[in-house]
């Protein structure tokens, strides 16, 4: 086999019409085989980063059929090792594992108060995260910018940390699906992130590998997100858990909205600290209202709640009883944090490169994800290109986002960057990001629907 040709037969060929229109005919479904042979020869560096930004572009355009989406995953997930969680009842991993994956969004730092609510209620959670993605953050980078904290985690230490404190938050490593490592920063820098088949694959070769037994997706759609409609976002989360299901898992996804960021709190350092405000009691009402939904989800699927309405009290309670920021803390310091030192710096730590926007005139605002996400990115909390390092306490303090009524002159948002320069181009963005009107603009419902394994509900 070569590269070129399979390349090719995904791409499928440009026919000229008698008028001049060029049509896209004859793209071909791939066999397993073809799907291994790339895979494996990119994780192996026989096959190098052009001619699989080839193939991941053809992918973007024609697709991939749920059987190649099948394949492709399990491709990824075998590219390395897989951990396994059965069979270490003696050493305390009892289970149910059950874990959530968010599709990305701006302010969504929903994971890191989730793990810890969800094991004070008997969930054992492994979690494989990753890095910023485009204009959205990573977990991987927000958990670093905590002093000390190690995300790379060999899968006896992942096993001995969920054993015990509940939970452990971990990367993908050389040996753990290193398929996806690879080709999830080639996604961002090829403009191939709005994939079906390729978020599909990246995202379930992870969670199959990490061991989890029960898997809660969290689909996003809006301006924010890579889905930007509902029917995108549909197809997606059906997608998940269909196939989810075919590979032995049972799953569940809650289709939410990202038109606007989450929380009060953008970029890698701050979202940490608005984790700690929620652990505290004291979090931002939509982020709740989403960890909640989402525990909820996972408690059912680890039959530790019977109903939604039952899980939601046990995460609540889990945060009233201040067991979770204690959990968290746990988990701070058992991979290489100094929980007081992190509880010190809380409403503290900023980058000295700082300005402010404030609004324009009267009326009220509607603030776009996206572009508050792609400031981000030009202030440090992101990136452009796979090499370029993140600043961890670049960001952005919102005070009023879309529905929030203001006056000319108002603190719309404080403005942190990774240098002076970076300020006055994400400070342009953000301008634009902010839309004023007479009217207050609909605030949609946070959770649009849930879809269950053969059953949908709005």
């Amino acid at each position: 086999m070569r590269p070129t040709d399979i390349i090719m037969k995904k791409r499928g060929t440009f026919i000229r019409s008698a008028d001049g229109k060029q049509t896209l005919t004859g793209s071909t479904a791939l066999s397993r085989e073809e799907i291994k042979f790339l895979v494996d020869g990119y994780v192996a560096g026989t096959i190098p980063d052009y001619q699989m930004s080839s193939w991941l572009m053809a992918v973007y355009f024609n697709g991939m059929s749920f059987e190649e989406t099948g394949w492709l995953t399990d491709a990824m997930l075998h590219s390395g090792d897989v951990i396994n969680l059965h069979g270490y009842e003696k050493d305390g991993l009892t289970g149910p594992f059950v874990d959530k994956h968010s599709t990305g969004g701006v302010g969504d730092k929903i994971s890191l108060p989730l793990a810890p609510i969800v094991a004070c209620c008997g969930i054992q959670v492994p979690m494989m995260s990753g890095r910023a993605l485009g204009h959205t953050g990573g977990t991987l980078d927000k958990l670093e910018s905590i002093k000390g904290y190690k995300v790379g985690l060999t899968p006896d230490t992942f096993r001995s940390l969920i054993a015990k404190t509940g939970f452990a938050m971990t990367g993908q490593t050389k040996e753990i699906v290193p398929a996806d490592r690879l080709l999830y920063a080639l996604r961002d820098v090829t403009g191939t992130v709005e994939s079906v088949p390729l978020i599909t694959a990246s995202i379930l070769s992870k969670k199959v590998a990490e061991g989890a037994d029960a898997l809660v997706f969290d689909v996003k759609y809006g301006s924010g997100a890579f889905m930007k409609s509902i029917p995108d976002a549909e197809m997606l989360a059906s997608f998940l858990v269909k196939t989810a299901g075919a590979m032995g898992k049972k799953a569940s996804a809650l289709i939410t909205n990202m038109d606007t960021p989450l929380g009060w709190k953008v970029g890698n350092f701050l979202e940490i600290e608005e984790t700690i405000e929620c652990l505290q009691g004291d979090g931002p009402e939509d982020v709740m209202d989403e960890t909640y939904a989402l525990g909820a989800e996972m408690l059912m699927l680890g039959g530790k709640a019977a109903s939604k309405e039952e899980g939601i009290a046990k995460c609540r309670t889990a945060v009233a009883s201040g067991l979770a920021l204690v959990k968290f803390l746990e988990n701070v310091r058992d991979q290489g944090g100094n929980p007081e030192t992190l509880l010190c710096e809380q409403g503290k730590r900023r980058s000295p490169f700082h300005t402010m926007l404030k609004a324009k005139q009267d009326g009220y605002i509607s603030l776009d994800a996206y572009l508050t996400g792609m400031a981000g990115v030009d202030l440090g909390v992101g990136r452009s290109r796979t090499t370029d390092p993140v600043c961890p306490d670049a960001g952005l303090i919102l005070y009023a986002k879309t529905g929030s009524r203001v006056k000319a002159g108002d603190v719309l948002m404080e403005v942190y960057g990774k240098d002076e320069a970076c300020l006055s181009p994400a400070c342009e963005r953000l301008e634009k990001a902010v839309s004023y009107s007479s009217d207050k603009p609909e605030v949609k419902p946070l959770v649009y629907k849930e879809i269950h394994q053969g059953t949908s509900k709005n």
